[in-house]
């Protein structure tokens, strides 16, 4: 953005600025330790998105502000109500890589519905809530990230 600025552009994050393109999105790729180590194979990824499933609109409330317009399920986007994933799919919520099918689920997992203008603690968050500790805090982390945007309308920060 600094260097945009000395040639007198600016840089947008809002995820869907021309009607028939993609947009842009914050891809997120994740892993545990068990997926690094790839002891419980393709199984546990399975079992993860059914998890990631389960708390579909919970993460799309927090995955960017207009990101329904985005996730349109054309343009190697997946849909804004249904949850999805596959191996090499990019058209998916999640795309499980072909090397991660390949190797009996070592390796990683990416999240693709995160919009370009995401928090990331907050996708993080709320990602490692789901896969690992079994959705004990998403109220909480909802709940919080509604707050601060609420706030962010009437803070006093400068407007470009």
């Amino acid at each position: 953005m600094r260097v945009a600025e000395e040639y007198g552009l600016a840089i947008s994050l809002e995820p869907k600025i021309f009607p028939d393109w993609n947009g842009s999105g914050c891809h997120t790729n994740y892993s545990t330790a068990i997926m690094r180590d790839g002891s419980k194979g393709m199984a546990y990824i399975e079992e993860m998105m059914k998890k990631f499933e389960g708390k579909h609109s919970v993460h799309l409330e927090l995955y960017g502000q207009d990101n329904d317009k985005r996730l349109t399920g054309v343009h190697e986007t997946s849909s804004f109500t249904k949850f999805s994933y596959g191996p090499g799919n990019r058209a998916c919520s999640f795309r499980i890589p072909t090397s991660t099918l390949h190797a009996n689920g070592k390796g990683y997992i990416e999240d693709r519905r995160p919009a370009s203008n995401i928090d990331p603690y907050a996708v993080t968050g709320l990602m490692f809530d789901t896969s690992c500790l079994d959705s004990k805090h998403s109220d909480q982390l909802v709940s919080q990230y509604k707050k601060w945007a609420e706030w962010l309308k009437t803070a006093p920060i400068e407007k470009a």
